[in-house]
Formats: structure tokens, C-alpha cells, sequence
């Protein structure tokens, strides 16, 4: 029996400014080079930047999208399997939950909600020019990593994993 690949979350805003779309670009690409599936929410901003660069490598790449049709909420271009939902915000969670692991740029409450999500499920996440997050009682959180740049990212991604044991 094969492993299958890796399915790496890429979050973060539909707006983005154009480091946090670099970052996401070459992020989607170190995903894309290490053999992995980039899965996204499929709209624009950093999830179409990160769509690009892992097509940019021949990666495959999901998104998992609010609207129930492309009429209500059409795909970047870069999306090879648009998968809607009908679920708007609460999509968040299918897409966490598609994932071995969770790599967030930039964003806003929404991503928050992403990784919020992905934690309560036990499911790594490695955050890159991202929110800063402690937990309230100060103790560390052994699945929330940061990362200073898209290779670090997809490094601290695989080992979470490992050291998890998913996929």
C-alpha cells in the first residue's frame, strides 16, 4: 500500500499586501516541490498566491470554497479541484479538517477561526508573518509553530506531522 501525499492547509486573507502574497507564492511552491497537495479556501489574496506558486511546481491543488456553485463563489484560476460547500464561514472547518496540517499567512478573523479550528482538532499549524497566539494559562502549544519564512514553513509543516503521527 502507497502513502498517499502530504495535504498541506495554505490560510489566510482574501486581501492580502504583496509580502503576504510573495510569502504565500513561494510557500505554495515549497509545497508543490515537496510533493505535497496545497489545499486552500480557493478565493483570491493569499490563498490564490499560494494556489499559483504550487502550481507553479505541478502540484496539485484543492479549495475548498464557501458558495454552493462557481456562480456564487468562483475559484482563483489556480484551483484544480473546486470543492463548494454551501457552507459559507463554517467551510473553515472542512478545510482544516482536509489537512495534515495548517500554514497561515498574513489574515484576519477569519484565519483566526482557521486555526482556532485546527487546534481544537489536533492538527498542526506553523504560522508565517501571522498571528501571534499564547495560550491563557501561558503553557505552551506543542502543535503551534512560527516560522520566519516559506521553506522553515513547509520544515516545521512535515515534522508536526511525523512527530504527530497523521496522515
Amino acid at each position: 500500500m502507497t502513502q498517499r501525499p502530504l495535504r498541506l492547509a495554505v490560510i489566510g486573507g482574501a486581501d492580502c499586501d504583496e509580502d503576504h502574497a510573495r510569502l504565500a507564492r513561494e510557500t505554495g511552491a515549497a509545497i508543490g516541490q515537496a510533493g505535497a497537495i496545497l489545499v486552500c479556501g480557493g478565493r483570491e489574496g493569499v490563498m490564490a498566491a499560494a494556489a499559483e506558486g504550487a502550481r507553479s511546481t505541478g502540484a496539485q491543488t484543492v479549495g475548498i470554497l464557501p458558495g454552493a456553485s462557481p456562480l456564487e463563489t468562483p475559484p482563483n484560476p489556480h484551483i484544480d479541484l473546486p470543492i463548494f460547500t454551501g457552507l459559507g464561514q463554517a467551510r473553515n472547518q472542512v478545510l482544516v479538517l482536509s489537512a495534515d496540517a495548517v500554514i497561515g499567512i498574513g489574515g484576519g478573523w477569519g484565519t483566526l477561526s482557521e486555526i482556532g479550528l485546527a487546534l481544537k482538532y489536533r492538527i498542526p499549524v506553523v504560522l508565517l508573518s501571522s498571528w501571534r497566539l499564547t495560550r491563557p494559562d501561558a503553557d505552551p502549544e506543542p502543535l503551534l509553530m512560527q516560522a520566519a519564512t516559506a521553506d522553515e514553513a513547509l520544515q516545521l509543516a512535515q515534522t508536526l506531522v511525523q512527530s504527530k503521527g497523521a496522515r
